[in-house]
Formats: C-alpha cells, sequence, structure tokens
C-alpha cells in the first residue's frame, strides 16, 4: 500500500489569524473555504481549521517525553531533514516562538529524532520532526 495523505480538522478560534498563520507563516497553500472553515495542503496533508467562536486559546496540558513538556493534542508532519532545516529558518526569520525549540530527541537511542513545537493562534500544538533513517520512526530498540 502507497502511503496517502492524511486528512485532519481541527478548532479555531478565528479564521484570519488561522489563515495567516497557516498561509503566511508555515507557507500552507489554501484551498477551499467558507465562512466557517478553511482547508490548508500542510506538506501535501489535508487539514482544515474549523471555526469555534466559543474557542479560547489557552495552554494545553502536556506530558513529559526525553525532559520536555509536550502538549498532550498535537499534530504535524515528519519531513526529510532539509526541509526541516528550511522551516526552522524560516521560523526563526520570522521570529516566531517555539513551544519547545529544536533538538534533537533519544539522541543515541531507537528513534532518535529532530523536533521542535510551536503552537498556532489558537493555542493548537503542532510538531515538526526529522530522522536521519526513515526505518527509526516506529523503532522501539
Amino acid at each position: 500500500m502507497s502511503l496517502r495523505p492524511f486528512h485532519l480538522a481541527f478548532p479555531v478560534h478565528n479564521l484570519a489569524a488561522a489563515r495567516q498563520f497557516y498561509g503566511d507563516v508555515l507557507g500552507c497553500a489554501e484551498g477551499r473555504s467558507s465562512d466557517s472553515w478553511i482547508d490548508f495542503n500542510l506538506f501535501g496533508h489535508q487539514i482544515v481549521a474549523h471555526l469555534d467562536p466559543d474557542m479560547q486559546p489557552a495552554a494545553a496540558p502536556t506530558n513529559a517525553v526525553d525532559g520536555d513538556a509536550v502538549p498532550i493534542f498535537h499534530f504535524g508532519v515528519i519531513l526529510q531533514r532539509a526541509d526541516w532545516d528550511v522551516l526552522v529558518e524560516r521560523l526563526n526569520d520570522l521570529d516566531i516562538a517555539y513551544l519547545i525549540k529544536p533538538r534533537v530527541r533519544f539522541a543515541g537511542e531507537a528513534g532518535e529524532q529532530g523536533t521542535f513545537f510551536i503552537t498556532d493562534p489558537s493555542g493548537n500544538g503542532l510538531e515538526f520532526k526529522c530522522f536521519a533513517d526513515d526505518a527509526q520512526i516506529f523503532a522501539t530498540d
């Protein structure tokens, strides 16, 4: 079976802020939209920001993972290292605050990965990862 794009719908409190963040900050092309949702192309995957005007951006609950407080709810993409580096540079140039700064997690262990976390204007956590060896994505030892 060939890998297919995933689809994820998630709440946002403000569509204009979501459009600016996903479009201008992350560089996601916009697809269809209405007055209550926007499709974005997140590195080939379809994500849909759905308006929830009652949503209040708030700090998300976290779990400890390799010394970091990782938001329990988050989504993201595993990128090739070169694309990950370009995104880090883009975010640095835009002076975007990191929830967890770019770093190597599980260094020297199964699943070693580059990772960082940011949040969108509605407080949704996003993680971007890269692996030197994609065979390590699901490695257990």
